[in-house]
């Protein structure tokens, strides 16, 4: 299957699931090329532009959400349609944040892989994308604190109730939620990383505030 103007970019961070998504669109004819956060999917399109994006976006380095406006604001790649997928970020208001960076689809994991490779398809064959404007960059570091810090809280709220579970629960039972329990902790630790670095950037502009 011919592919217009480039191979979709595949960028997501859990190794299993990067090549479970490469492997499906392979197998259907898709030439693929992979990152495995935004930063290397930047490089990725610098290289070879790609027809289509598909992204997780709770990732190390740069999310999904950064990549995307960075993506926006160029004039040479704003108009790559972008898949989001996340397990993590589902809320309506994620959503709604996702589409306003101008992504055409959002999918929450797990991926069903007929609606996924049908997604797809559609969005390869339907011509250039209507997106909207780029964000100006005080209105997408204020959505995306918003984002961060919802986050934030529901991850702690779910450590929480999975440490007080863990404390009453038989042996036998412990090793599947202190699996769940790190995993929650590794995402917590990455949202409250990404919080920290958006944070200091706002600080930045109280004393230089951005131009345009």
């Amino acid at each position: 299957m011919s592919v217009p103007y480039g191979p979709i970019l595949v960028v997501e961070d859990v190794p299993h699931v990067l090549e479970l998504l490469e492997v499906t669109l392979r197998f259907k004819g898709y030439p693929v090329i992979t990152a495995r956060n935004g930063e290397e999917a930047l490089e990725q399109v610098a290289r070879e532009k790609p027809a289509l994006i598909i992204a997780d976006i709770l990732m190390p380095r740069m999310d999904g959400f950064a990549m995307a406006h960075h993506l926006r604001k160029d004039p040479l790649t704003r108009q790559i349609p972008i898949i989001f997928l996340s397990a993590t970020y589902v809320t309506p208001e994620d959503k709604q944040f996702a589409l306003s960076l101008g992504a055409v689809r959002f999918m929450e994991k797990p991926i069903d892989t007929e609606e996924f490779l049908l997604t797809v398809a559609e969005i390869l064959t339907s011509g250039a994308p209507s997106l909207p404007p780029p964000m100006q960059e005080r209105e997408f570091y204020q959505g995306y604190r918003e984002r961060l810090e919802q986050k934030l809280r529901h991850k702690n709220t779910q450590i929480l109730r999975t440490e007080r579970l863990l404390a009453s629960l038989p042996e036998e039972q412990k090793p599947a939620f202190e699996a769940l329990l790190k995993s929650a902790i590794a995402d917590r630790d990455e949202i409250q990383r990404e919080l920290d670095q958006l944070l200091q950037i706002l600080d930045e502009w109280k004393t230089s505030p951005p131009q345009g």
